[in-house]
């Protein structure tokens, strides 16, 4: 089982919202026919899935605005697994207006979350053996960060916040408007006493100063990997490390390789290409 289960809410409230877009003035093309349907879920591209309860949700969800009996979805594939191109994920049947109304919204799900599980894999498999871990940020598409972050698990990945009050994460601007590190991170604590500090950190000075706040986790944010590995050495017995800016999967294991326990890749939620599934009658 994927960490933390599946959000079962979140895609019912996706799906809603999906639907409302697409059935706002109901179905015209497809109100005339009366046949069943018979579709498989098809891999185009090689990848791992996420997004599979979005299925069987929005075939039920048409069905009930429709008023007609539901389709079924038979699962071949469990979400976090690999698929070949080729590949079946699953197969649909049942009421072809049902079938066909559910189509693009049921695709739409499963393309994009796919693809956030493909790409966070192939960042852990670009880190394997270091002992780096591969998270995510809040950079999602608004409403879906539910369904991303899960996505990023279902590849591998591990989640940071899922929102501003899970823990304490002070960065540039807050340091600014603070008037610097230290009152930062001490206006930090007082208004979020007994919450994760995280904070983040430019230059090897200020690594000094967070190491010296007391700081447990420091985001080395755009350092090179000379002054990467510096700070990783000055913080080891004293606080954990996040690498964070532009970390691509070419760059990712040389980041990975100068001993930070986590690489934050904003790339998995805000970039990942839909993997190419369709649904072939």
């Amino acid at each position: 089982m994927i960490g933390q289960g599946v959000p079962t809410e979140a895609f019912r409230a996706a799906v809603r919202v999906a639907l409302d877009e697409d059935l706002a003035a109901g179905d015209p093309t497809s109100a005339l026919l009366d046949a069943d349907a018979a579709a498989v879920l098809a891999a185009r591209a090689a990848g791992v899935i996420a997004g599979l309860p979005a299925v069987e949700i929005t075939l039920a969800e048409v069905a009930r605005r429709l008023d007609l009996e539901p389709a079924t979805f038979q699962p071949e594939l469990e979400d976090g697994q690999p698929v070949a191109a080729g590949g079946s994920l699953g197969r649909v049947a049942g009421p072809a207006r049902v079938v066909l109304a559910a189509e693009r919204t049921l695709l739409n799900l499963l393309c994009h979350l796919s693809g956030v599980a493909t790409l966070t894999a192939a960042f852990v498999t670009a880190v394997q053996g270091t002992g780096a871990v591969i998270r995510d940020t809040r950079k999602t598409l608004p409403g879906l960060r539910q369904l991303a972050k899960y996505a990023v698990r279902a590849g591998g990945g591990q989640n940071h916040r899922m929102s501003l009050g899970d823990a304490l994460l002070v960065k540039d601007n807050h340091i600014r408007a603070a008037g610097g590190l230290p009152a930062a991170v001490a206006a930090a604590r007082k208004a979020g006493p007994g919450l994760p500090l995280e904070v983040e950190v430019e230059t090897l000075e200020e690594v000094a100063q967070a190491l010296e706040a007391g700081c447990e986790l420091l985001l080395l944010d755009n350092m090179g990997l000379d002054a990467m590995s510096r700070a990783v050495a000055m913080a080891v017995g004293r606080a954990r490390t996040e690498a964070s800016g532009g970390i691509t999967l070419a760059s990712a294991r040389r980041v990975a390789s100068t001993g930070v326990d986590f690489l934050a890749v904003g790339a998995l939620t805000h970039s990942a290409p839909a993997l190419d599934v369709g649904l072939d009658w």
